[in-house]
């Protein structure tokens, strides 16, 4: 039996796309040394699909409304209608969802799927480059494993796209990357076509920790102190405010071109606009600090991650501009994670700042909708009262958003990308499961059909199977 019947599809697309003579590298038009944007490009390719019509479904759209007795036409890998009235049109597969729910899929904007992947064992670890305090330098693509399990258990809890970081031992870790999730032979198979990249940076107790002398994991190196974590950050940022004006000067003047430097090519993509800034984060005062210091070296944070105390800077994360991504009840593990509530998620929101549910675990990751319903009732337990279909917005909208990607997915309107979670019943019930997960208009999971799961190379052969027993 063919255990994974979409295969010949996707190598067929991957041939395609390694034939279309996309550029390694990008020249300006005097054909000047430049700094490449895009060396390792997508090749991603949305898997084969038909028109879909799915009718008599709750449908959450992800904007913050709610459709009852809804339908939605999926042509051409995106969204074409959603609405009440919708004419069955000819030539579709029919799905009735009657007493089902609909919703965008999940994004989740903080995973180390691939670069720690199943099993856990020490020759798959690659999510940490601990060599230094600072490896901007490094690009967490070059590590992740397409073959990691749990990219497809991700898939059954309705994940459709997710950001991959590097970990947080560093000030700053290196490049994070958005793929979708979909089976591929190669990371690049994966890659969210034009997403921006990303920088992970980290405050706090772990960079300190990990460098510091204090009995620390790897003693005998600076940062010792959180006051050395920022004068980590100000002084790799003068050296890239440097390095930006050095190639402005040379793109305006000519001359020698600089010389280049990998780790401040992605910190001056940071200052040039092009690469956002993801910040590991727990204590209130410390997210107010980076928010000086992006003020100081003109660049902006775009989302502040864990972040257990933005309950108490909620105002300021509203006026600054950045989401919060956040755990719905972690907490207490560690003295910068002391003052976590549970209530974190549903105060930002209600502040107007942008809220985020996030996974950081293997195994959250595929329950992420339960983790916002917990977020969810503990705000009503409060008397937050948020509609569903509004906090749906921290699993896809936001997340969307806080990764460049908000005009193409998050959401279902018309013309954006077919992402999208057909769900036995009320996505915040415990009892309820993804009966369906499509991606670009592609199914890609379906709970009553064996045949239709992808199971990892990885897998085959072994007990289990596709964890299936």
């Amino acid at each position: 039996m063919n255990r994974f019947p979409m295969a010949g599809a996707l190598c067929a697309a991957l041939l395609v796309a390694a034939c279309g003579g996309q550029g390694s590298a990008d020249k300006d038009k005097n054909d000047k040394a430049s700094i490449p944007t895009n060396p390792f490009p997508s090749t991603y390719e949305p898997y084969p699909n038909g028109a879909v019509f799915i009718e008599n479904a709750t449908i959450i759209d992800g904007t913050g409304g709610l459709i009852e007795k809804g339908s939605l036409l999926i042509r051409n890998g995106k969204v074409a209608a959603i609405g009440t009235e919708l004419e069955l049109p000819e030539d579709v597969t029919r799905i009735d969802a009657e007493g089902r729910w609909v919703t965008p899929g999940i994004i989740d904007n903080h995973s180390h799927l691939g670069v720690y992947p199943s099993p856990s064992v020490d020759a798959h670890g690659d999510g940490n480059e601990i060599s230094g305090p600072v490896t901007a330098e490094v690009w967490a693509e070059h590590g992740v494993w397409p073959q990691d399990p749990g990219f497809t258990r991700a898939m059954a809890g309705g994940i459709t796209s997710l950001h991959i970081l590097p970990g947080s031992a560093n000030l700053f870790g290196g490049r994070g990357v958005t793929l979708k999730n979909v089976p591929s032979r190669t990371v690049q198979g994966m890659k969210f076509p034009g997403a921006p990249y990303t920088l992970k940076m980290a405050c706090g107790e772990n960079p300190k920790r990990v460098y510091g002398y204090g009995g620390g994991e790897y003693p005998g190196g600076s940062p010792y102190s959180r006051m050395g974590n920022v004068a980590g950050y100000r002084e790799s940022w003068i050296r890239a405010a440097d390095y930006k004006r050095k190639w402005e000067k040379y793109a305006k003047e000519g001359g020698d071109a600089p010389t280049r430097d990998l780790e401040l090519d992605t910190l001056k993509g940071v200052l040039d606009g092009d690469i956002l800034v993801h910040m590991h984060c727990y204590r209130a005062d410390e997210m107010a600090q980076v928010m000086d210091i992006s003020k100081e070296f003109g660049y902006k944070v775009t989302a502040f991650h864990h972040a257990v105390e933005s309950y108490k800077i909620a105002d300021k994360l509203a006026e600054y501009g950045a989401c919060s991504s956040m755990w719905a009840d972690w907490w207490g593990f560690k003295m910068e994670a002391y003052d976590g509530i549970k209530e974190n998620v549903p105060l930002v929101h209600k502040a107007g700042a942008c809220a985020i549910v996030h996974s950081d675990s293997d195994i959250g990751i595929q329950r992420l909708n339960q983790e916002a319903a917990k977020a969810w009732a503990d705000g009503k337990r409060i008397g937050i009262n948020i509609p569903e279909q509004e906090a749906w917005q921290w699993l896809s909208m936001n997340p969307a958003k806080s990764l460049g990607i908000a005009d193409r997915t998050g959401s279902l309107e018309p013309g954006k990308m077919a992402d999208v979670v057909i769900w036995s019943g009320n996505p915040f019930s415990v009892y309820s499961k993804a009966d369906q997960v499509f991606i670009d208009g592609a199914l890609m999971y379906d709970r009553s059909d064996e045949a239709s799961r992808p199971v990892m190379d990885f897998e085959l052969g072994q007990p289990g199977e596709g964890d299936m027993k």
